[in-house]
C-alpha cells in the first residue's frame, strides 16, 4: 500500500525529499540504429537520429522522418476517397494536395478544430486572442515565400491552407456542424485512404507540429510521431467515426455529431498481420467504464517490468495512482513529459515527484494524491526553444504501445474527439522504446533547480493552499 501525506504541509515536505535533478542514463548507448519496420505499420518521428531530410521550412539539413512527405504520399496515393479529420491543418502543400485530388474527381472530405477552421489571412488582428495573433504571425511568415517580410496578395492564398480548401470548394466542416458553439476539442488526427490506409498519431498538420516554426530555424517541430497503417478492418472503424462526425456534411441539417453526441462505444479489437490493435474512439461520460482513462489503466496494470512515458499532458489522479502501484511492485519506471505542462499545479508530474502545488488562487486539486517519497525516472527532455514534448505515448515490458491524440487527462477522456490505440507488437514498440531512450538522454530528472525555485515561491505565496471543492 502506497502511504500518502495529508495536503497541510506537503509543499513543506518538498524540501526534505532527495530532489537532486540528474541527467537520465544509457549505459553503453551509441548511435541508434536502423530498426526494420512492421510489414503493415510504419512508426515515424519527426526527431529520430537515424535519418533525415531538408526541413521545407528552414531549408536545413535536420534529423528526423518528414512527417509532412507521409501525409503528402499517402494523399497522392489515393485513387477513390481521402478522409481527414485533424484538429489544425495549417500547410499549404497538403492542402494543394487534397485540392488537386478533389479537382480529379476523388471524393475529399475534411473536419476540423473550429478554433483552426477559418482562413487565417482573412482574420483581423484587433479580434484575435495573444496566441491566435501569434499563430498568425508564424502563418504569414510561412506565407512569405521570398522572405521580405511583406505579403502579396499571391502569397497569401498560396500560403493560406484553409483558403486553398475552400477556394478550391474541398467540403469541409467543423465541430459547429451539429449546431453547437464547438465539442470540448476535435483534437483526432487522422487521415484515411481508399478504405486502406489509415495515418494518425501525435502530429498535427502543421509547421510548428511538423517541421519547426517558421521563422524559428532553431526550432525542430513539436516532438511528434505518426504511424502508417495498411489495414482495411481498421481504417473501416476510422471511417465510422468520421461519418458520425460528418453526418450529411456542409450546408445540410444538424446531425454531426461530435463529443458525446457521438455515442459512447467500447474499444474494437482488430488484427493487422500478427499483431492486435485495440482501438477507441473518445470521449466517453465520467462513470462509462469503456473510457480511455480506465483502458489505459488496464494497460499499466499489466507491466511486469519496465513503463515508459513521453506525455505532453498528464493530469489524471487515477493513472498516477496506478502507476503508484506498479512501482510498489518494483516496476521500472520512465517519464518525461512536456516541460512546459510538468510543474503546472494539475500536473499529474508533481504527484509522482512526491509534491503538490496551488494554482494562482492557493487552491489545492480536489482529491491530489501526491506520492509521500517521490518516484525516480520522472523528469523532463531538453528541447530546441519553442518546440514542445506533444507525444502522447507509453511503452510496457517493450511489446505494447498506446498511443494516439489522447493526452492523459479527464479533458481528453470525457469531453473532446481522441484517438486512443493499443497496439501489441514488440516490433512496433521497439521503434517506440528507440525514441524514449533518445528523449531520456537529455532528460533533467527529479526536482530541477527550476522547480525547486518555483514551488519555493508557491509555497511563500499560499502555505500548504486550500483543496478545491
Amino acid at each position: 500500500m502506497t502511504h500518502r501525506p495529508s495536503l497541510r504541509g506537503l509543499l513543506a515536505l518538498t524540501f526534505l525529499l532527495q530532489s537532486c535533478s540528474s541527467a537520465g542514463q544509457l549505459i553503453g548507448a551509441e548511435r541508434a540504429p536502423v530498426l526494420p519496420q512492421h510489414p503493415q505499420i510504419r512508426a515515424a518521428f519527426n526527431q529520430r537520429e537515424d535519418r533525415g531530410y531538408i526541413s521545407p521550412i528552414s531549408g536545413q539539413w535536420r534529423p528526423g522522418d518528414n512527417l509532412e512527405a507521409l501525409i503528402l504520399e499517402a494523399i497522392h496515393s489515393a485513387r477513390s476517397e481521402v478522409l481527414v479529420a485533424v484538429q489544425e491543418l495549417s500547410l499549404p502543400a497538403i492542402a494543394k494536395a487534397l485540392a488537386q485530388q478533389h479537382h480529379r474527381g476523388i471524393q475529399v472530405k475534411v473536419v476540423l478544430e473550429h478554433l483552426y477552421s477559418q482562413p487565417w489571412s482573412e482574420e483581423h488582428d484587433a479580434g484575435l486572442t495573444p496566441h491566435q495573433r501569434q499563430r498568425k504571425r508564424q502563418l504569414s511568415a510561412l506565407a512569405d515565400r521570398n522572405a521580405d517580410g511583406h505579403l502579396s496578395e499571391g502569397e497569401r492564398q498560396q500560403g493560406d491552407a484553409v483558403g486553398i480548401l475552400l477556394r478550391a470548394g474541398v467540403p469541409l466542416i467543423d465541430d459547429t456542424a451539429d449546431g453547437s458553439k464547438g465539442s470540448g476539442l476535435m483534437h483526432s488526427k487522422y487521415l484515411v485512404v481508399d478504405g486502406q490506409i489509415v495515418i494518425t498519431g501525435s502530429a498535427n498538420f502543421t509547421a510548428s507540429g511538423i517541421h519547426g516554426d517558421p521563422g524559428a530555424p532553431q526550432t525542430r517541430g513539436n516532438t511528434n510521431h505518426l504511424l502508417q497503417i495498411e489495414s482495411p478492418a481498421l481504417a473501416a472503424l476510422f471511417r465510422q467515426d468520421f461519418e458520425r462526425m460528418w453526418g450529411d456534411g456542409p450546408g445540410g441539417r444538424n446531425d454531426s455529431r461530435f463529443g458525446l453526441g457521438k455515442g459512447q462505444r467500447a474499444a474494437q479489437l482488430v488484427r493487422v498481420g500478427d499483431t492486435e490493435i485495440a482501438i477507441l474512439f473518445a470521449p466517453h461520460r465520467r462513470h462509462d467504464p469503456r473510457n480511455g482513462l480506465a483502458l489505459i489503466a488496464a494497460e499499466l496494470a499489466e507491466a511486469k517490468e519496465q513503463i515508459d512515458l513521453a506525455l505532453f499532458v498528464f493530469s489524471a489522479q487515477s493513472l498516477t495512482n496506478q502507476l503508484a502501484s506498479q512501482l510498489q511492485k518494483q516496476v521500472r519506471l520512465r517519464l518525461v513529459a512536456d516541460p512546459g505542462f510538468a510543474s503546472r499545479p494539475f500536473s499529474e508530474v508533481l504527484d509522482l515527484l512526491g509534491v503538490a502545488m496551488a494554482d494562482r488562487d492557493c487552491r489545492i486539486e480536489r482529491g491530489n494524491q501526491p506520492l509521500q517519497r517521490g518516484a525516480e525516472g520522472v523528469g523532463t527532455p531538453q528541447l530546441a526553444r519553442g518546440d514542445k514534448l506533444h507525444h502522447k505515448f507509453a511503452v510496457i515490458d517493450r511489446k505494447t504501445v498506446i498511443t494516439g491524440s489522447f493526452n492523459w487527462s479527464p479533458s481528453a477522456a470525457h469531453q473532446n474527439d481522441e484517438v486512443l490505440l493499443v497496439i501489441r507488437s514488440p516490433q512496433v514498440a521497439a521503434h517506440f522504446t528507440q525514441e524514449m531512450d533518445r528523449l531520456w538522454r537529455s532528460a533533467d530528472l527529479g526536482i530541477t533547480e527550476r522547480l525547486r525555485r518555483k514551488l519555493e515561491r508557491n509555497r511563500q505565496r499560499c502555505g500548504s493552499g486550500i483543496e478545491r471543492n
